[in-house]
């Protein structure tokens, strides 16, 4: 594993740890949400290392972050959200969200439109992940 991975897994848990303080969920939680921010981003690293797709890793990483949430809500004994929040606090496309925004406030529309795009995609892939493992949990309950 190299530096930079290292340095993003970290990063990651870091992240996802202070989000989780600053949302006032019980220290306890926070870790446990917190290595739920840890896997997704790991999923995602080698999701797209693998395959080079942004939209696959990050539906691979959002099923896996719900899985995970659903799976500590049971344990814990907690609301899934309050792990489903945090574990895709990696994911969240801040950077492209923010470049589509100043791309069009400066009148650059082709890389607004390319950043928005790139943001398009990961919401997509994020929501779509959340909504499939969602399914499963509830189709699987009424039975």
């Amino acid at each position: 594993m190299t530096r930079e991975i290292i340095l993003q897994l970290l990063t990651a848990f870091t992240g996802s740890f202070g989000f989780a303080l600053s949302f006032g969920i019980r220290t306890a939680h926070s870790l446990y949400a917190a290595f739920g921010g840890f896997l997704s981003w790991a999923v995602y690293l080698t999701v797209h290392g693998l395959s080079n797709n942004e939209f696959l890793a990050c539906l691979a990483a959002s099923i896996i972050a719900m899985t995970y949430s659903e799976i500590m809500a049971r344990l814990r004994k907690s609301p899934a959200t309050v792990f489903i929040i945090i574990a895709i606090i990696p994911l969240v496309p801040g950077g492209s969200l923010y470049y589509a925004m100043s791309n069009a406030v400066m009148g650059n529309s082709e890389m607004a439109e390319f950043y928005a795009n790139q943001t398009l995609i990961w919401v997509l892939a994020i929501s779509a992940g959340i909504s499939f493992v969602t399914a499963i949990h509830e189709l699987r309950s009424r039975k």
